[in-house]
């Protein structure tokens, strides 16, 4: 016979020692994530730091160039993300038959290779159009003149970008991703030294070669520790034009919910930088190192997002709406984003004026800005973990309407009635208006369209 305390039953402890243990497996599953996200991240946030030396007309016309492949990149890494689930699931059946997967994984790798060719190919084509219309959307001529050879300096590294980010989901697929993160920090490294030296002789354009190379640095290095590599040799193959049809169709079957959630919203972000130029370069200006702050404090919400989906697709599928994972992702991103939101707060001006050098009338109007971009960090993060949840076609339906229905209006609207404040408040509008609707939807029985994401690596 079971003795039990008064006041005390066995179920008092067992839901807090279990969220205590899912609490530790999240946080240990999302770090590897977060640093590589972040490192790669830090990429763009380097070159807005370098080009805030040389003055505001620099920096906005690298927040333009940097918004437009920034798109590119949301919506091609979001096409590749299944990728890393399907080797997992790949070498799980095969173990299961005991046959070998060697194939399997082969043909994935190379289905990953060509579906970033094709996406790098139609974005490059894509970020070359809009770049020969600016004028015509009422950007600075100043702006306008420095962004196309910053445009063309940084187009050539866009390919390899894609592909790295895809031999990237193949190492995490196989239980691999440690030297990723090694690569990602080295490039971070180049891409600074090269920028600063480059950039004193051919000023903002050689920034934007320094990124080029770098990037090519880095899926170098990672294709050659993939293939010296004796337990990746077999399976690690760049001839994207070898691979099975069917291979390339999962992978974008599975990709496209993603990128119809994350391209949206990157779009959004150029939009309103478009808007942010149309007032002035130094809203741009401003607008550019903003948004970089907040990418980076979007990094911790979008791996510990990618690290519930990661942990729940190896669990037993439980009916029922948004799950423990779920609850325990946005308790942990909350907390993150609530204590880089204080040090924005606490410390941002002297942070902008280490990123802003040159730049003074960027600088005092970032500062102004700083409390609507901790809003919007939590609006960004909370939407991203939305996200995280079952998604489908109506993930992809949320982010349009908050995004596009109701952020971008409100962004026309408030832009002209309030300068840039009217700009960030209609960013704010569109990102916690996706966010809520992601909410709601997650709060619902997943249902046939409706289903969740299958593990994704950082890219």
């Amino acid at each position: 016979m079971t003795t039990v305390m008064p006041g005390r039953t066995h179920h008092d402890t067992r839901p807090t020692r279990t969220t205590l243990v899912a609490h530790r497996a999240l946080a240990a599953t999302a770090i590897p994530l977060t640093l590589r996200r972040l490192a790669t991240a830090a990429l763009f946030t380097t070159d807005i730091a370098l080009l805030g030396r040389l003055g505001d007309v620099p920096v906005a016309a690298g927040g333009l160039v940097i918004g437009l492949f920034a798109m590119v990149t949301a919506v091609g890494t979001s096409l590749l993300s299944a990728t890393s689930g399907q080797i997992t699931a790949a070498v799980a059946r095969a173990r299961a038959r005991g046959t070998c997967p060697v194939y399997q994984v082969r043909d994935l790798v190379r289905a990953a290779i060509a579906v970033a060719t094709v996406a790098g190919a139609m974005g490059l084509l894509a970020v070359l159009g809009i770049g020969a219309l600016l004028p015509l959307l009422g950007q600075d001529a100043e702006v306008v003149a420095l962004t196309r050879p910053l445009l063309l300096a940084m187009a050539p590294g866009l390919l390899p970008f894609l592909w790295t980010a895809a031999l990237s989901q193949y190492r995490c697929g196989l239980g691999r991703p440690e030297s990723t993160a090694t690569i990602q920090l080295v490039t971070l490294a180049l891409n600074a030294g090269l920028g600063l030296a480059l950039g004193l002789l051919l000023g903002p354009t050689g920034i934007g070669v320094a990124t080029t190379l770098a990037s090519l640095a880095a899926f170098g290095m990672l294709r050659r520790t993939s293939q010296r590599d004796d337990e990746l040799t077999a399976t690690v193959s760049l001839a994207g034009w070898r691979t099975s049809l069917p291979a390339v169709r999962r992978l974008v079957r599975l990709g496209l919910p993603v990128a119809g959630v994350h391209g949206p919203e990157a779009a959004f972000f150029l939009v309103v930088g478009l808007v942010m130029g149309a007032l002035s370069p130094v809203a741009l200006a401003a607008h550019a190192v903003l948004t970089q702050l907040v990418t980076l404090v979007l990094q911790p919400g979008v791996g510990l997002s990618r690290a519930a989906t990661f942990l729940a697709t190896r669990q037993p599928r439980r009916p029922g709406p948004t799950s423990r994972l779920d609850r325990i992702a946005l308790a942990q991103a909350t907390a993150a984003v609530t204590l880089a939101g204080l040090a924005y707060l606490v410390a941002g001006h002297a942070l902008l004026a280490v990123v802003l050098p040159g730049a003074p009338a960027a600088l005092a109007l970032a500062a102004t800005l700083l409390p609507l971009a901790v809003a919007v960090q939590f609006a960004d993060s909370a939407q991203h973990l939305g996200v995280g949840a079952p998604r489908g076609a109506s993930a992809v339906k949320a982010a349009l309407t908050g995004n596009w229905m109701v952020g971008v209006p409100a962004t026309l609207v408030l832009g002209p009635a309030f300068g840039p404040s009217g700009v960030w408040l209609g960013l704010f509008t569109g990102l916690a208006t996706t966010a809520a609707l992601l909410a709601l939807r997650a709060r619902g029985v997943p249902g046939p369209s409706m289903r969740r994401m299958p593990p994704m690596a950082t890219r």
